[in-house]
């Protein structure tokens, strides 16, 4: 590939100034994409390109490296809904192309823009249809229930191949959710025991500290069921629960995903919904909002792997602190069951949030006379131990669309399965309960189930 032109709709965006500017600079600067890389950035506003880059490094959480971006991005003014001013875009690539370029048209827009700006780039032909060098790429939330999704996903079908589609959920950019196939697979001493007749329980758990914030008007339609469940905690799931794929390239890894998202069910008696106090009383917010903050419930994936093995998934905002984790505890052993010590089960961290790593917490004999036993943590922290600055989840997933990886995006049966399961919990959730403290919810979850989510 000696030529890459990206082209980003809804330049002006958080989503460009804080993820994809920064992602695409650090990659140019690794020597990641090629050396004639362009990014054309579309907006109405009347910006030139050093307004533009102004006004993004001012909307950014750092600051940009405006040395690079000015090799790299033009600024162009556009109304993306009316058709006739497309030929000039067109123009404009068609004068920077060769017939190898690889050709990425990033949708950064809402999807309510989705149909109509389809439309116009098929009409203009920006993109044939079936070109495996020109690919669209667009971000959750993919649809706002299951007949949504349908929608979005059978009128992009009218006009690129499933393909040239990308759909991007960032939390498997992330350095430990590539990395649960390679703990899995990569290792006969959890491989070999990764089933029914030995873990006892998975938990699945993303904790935030912060409010809705700026999210209001999407949040308050979507909750934490599926703002959080529907995509991250499901992907996660899949990636835990799944069998052996046929072999590890895209579309056999996500088989193996689609069968663990088919056979989900969950225990209604264990669903809890709740809103944080002073949900009401944030900006946008209606008054009298039902809209869930947290979320919790029993699943279970009924395969031979792991039938009968509960999955608790647990998910929730305004709580004591910032973790998304995921908890594999293992059955006692015959002889731990004999002994009359204090004896823990074993358990192993996926740690995806704030740090990246591994742990796997053992029983021990306390140092000294006694024979007294304590649980000892045996742990590998990646941020710790990286070469170098950590990769961002948007410089892998922008790397891999560059290079044809599909991997780690979702394919459209994914998609329909986890709204399917979603819907189903929905149907049963109540009014949500109240609450201004994390252990309120703790009790309520351990009175239900027993568990520490911990």
């Amino acid at each position: 590939m000696k030529k890459l032109i990206i082209t980003i709709f809804g330049s002006t965006g958080d989503l460009t100034s804080r993820k994809l500017l920064p992602a695409l600079s650090r990659l140019y600067e690794q020597k990641q994409i090629p050396e004639e890389t362009m990014i054309i950035a579309l907006g109405r506003r009347d910006y030139d390109t050093d307004r533009y880059l102004e006004q993004m490094n001012q909307n950014s959480a750092s600051d940009l490296n405006i040395d690079i971006l000015k090799k790299l991005v033009q600024y162009f003014k556009i109304e993306i809904t009316e058709l006739d001013q497309y030929d000039a875009l067109v123009e404009l690539i068609q004068s920077n192309k060769d017939k190898d370029t690889r050709e990425l048209f990033y949708l950064a827009i809402g999807p309510e823009l989705f149909p109509v700006v389809s439309k116009h780039i098929n009409k203009s032909n920006l993109v044939e249809i079936g070109n495996k060098n020109q690919s669209i790429i667009f971000e959750k939330p993919f649809g706002h229930d299951l007949n949504s999704a349908k929608e979005i996903n059978e009128m992009l079908w009218n006009y690129f191949d499933e393909k040239q589609i990308y759909r991007i959920d960032h939390y498997l950019g992330k350095e430990m959710i590539q990395n649960i196939m390679m703990v899995r697979f990569a290792n006969r001493i959890f491989e070999e025991i990764w089933h029914n007749r030995s873990i006892k329980n998975v938990k699945i758990i993303a904790r935030e500290t912060d409010g809705v914030l700026g999210r209001a008007n999407y949040y308050d339609h979507a909750g934490a069921l599926k703002d959080m469940v529907q995509s991250h905690l499901l992907q996660m799931l899949s990636l835990i629960a799944m069998d052996v794929p046929l072999s590890y390239f895209s579309e056999d890894v996500k088989d193996e995903k689609v069968k663990v998202l088919k056979h989900l069910s969950f225990d209604k008696e264990s669903l809890i919904s709740a809103q944080y106090d002073g949900y009401l009383n944030e900006e946008n917010i209606p008054k009298d909002s039902k809209t869930e903050t947290f979320v919790f419930f029993k699943a279970f994936v009924n395969t031979p792997r792991f039938k009968g093995v509960p999955f608790y998934l647990m998910t929730g905002k305004k709580l004591d602190q910032k973790e998304s984790v995921i908890i594999i505890e293992f059955e006692e052993t015959n002889e731990q069951r004999k002994w009359d010590l204090p004896l823990s089960t074993n358990k192993l961290y996926i740690k995806i949030a704030p740090l990246d790593g591994v742990g796997l917490v053992l029983n021990s004999k306390v140092p000294g006379l006694r024979d007294d036993v304590e649980t000892v943590e045996l742990e590998y922290c990646i941020a710790c131990n990286a070469v170098g600055n950590m990769s961002e989840a948007y410089e892998k997933l922008l790397l891999d669309i560059t290079n044809h990886h599909k991997t780690l995006f979702t394919r459209w049966d994914e998609i329909e399965y986890s709204w399917k399961f979603v819907e189903h919990v929905e149907k049963h959730q109540s009014k949500p309960v109240i609450y201004d403290n994390h252990e309120m919810l703790e009790k309520m979850i351990k009175d239900l189930t027993g568990e520490d989510m911990k």
